[in-house]
């Protein structure tokens, strides 16, 4: 994309957020996130993500634009699961888990600096979560119900899409998604 069109920022700090080179940039300067001005229900969203060393970041589906989307609606984790930082993380805190609520297989991201490729696909209460053409979550979140108390966000069967903006910035680019029947 050229521009931010078809995203409204919510919390964090203004202008935390820009289009250079046909990628979607956070600078990430403080917590916050970029959502789609449209809700989802069912979709497959596809894109491509950076990380820098030690980086975290997130993808936000099914959110309400209150709250925590990590916990109001879901979070699909992007991070660097190799840096120090992270080594005592729980299993469903690392890249492409449904975070605090489903663990996403391990091994499939490349080094900070390259390209990822993640898609993920809502479909009623299943989730998968491909990255680089591994399937590593395929979960049926009516499976996860005693999560909901904590994560009531995985009952959701709608809201916006997101990116988080945590602490480093992080680069997204070709962002598709495909609406479901």
């Amino acid at each position: 994309g050229k521009s931010t069109e078809g995203w409204t920022t919510v919390g964090g700090k203004p202008g935390n957020w820009l289009v250079r080179d046909g990628e979607l940039v956070t600078k990430g300067k403080g917590d916050g996130w970029i959502s789609t001005d449209k809700t989802f229900d069912d979709f497959v969203l596809r894109l491509e993500y950076l990380v820098r060393p030690g980086g975290n970041s997130g993808v936000f589906i099914r959110s309400p634009r209150s709250g925590d989307p990590a916990y109001t609606g879901m979070e699909i984790q992007v991070l660097d699961d190799d840096d120090d930082q992270y080594r005592e993380l729980e299993p469903f805190q690392y890249t492409g888990s449904i975070y605090g609520v489903v663990a996403a297989q391990r091994g499939h991201t490349r080094k900070p600096g390259e390209w990822n490729q993640m898609e993920i696909t809502a479909q009623g209460p299943k989730v998968v979560v491909k990255l680089n053409g591994a399937v590593i979550v395929n979960a049926n979140l009516a499976r996860h119900a005693d999560a909901s108390q904590q994560h009531p966000g995985i009952l959701r069967t709608e809201g916006y899409l997101g990116l988080q903006s945590h602490s480093d910035e992080v680069r997204f680019r070709n962002i598709e998604i495909k609406e479901l029947d």
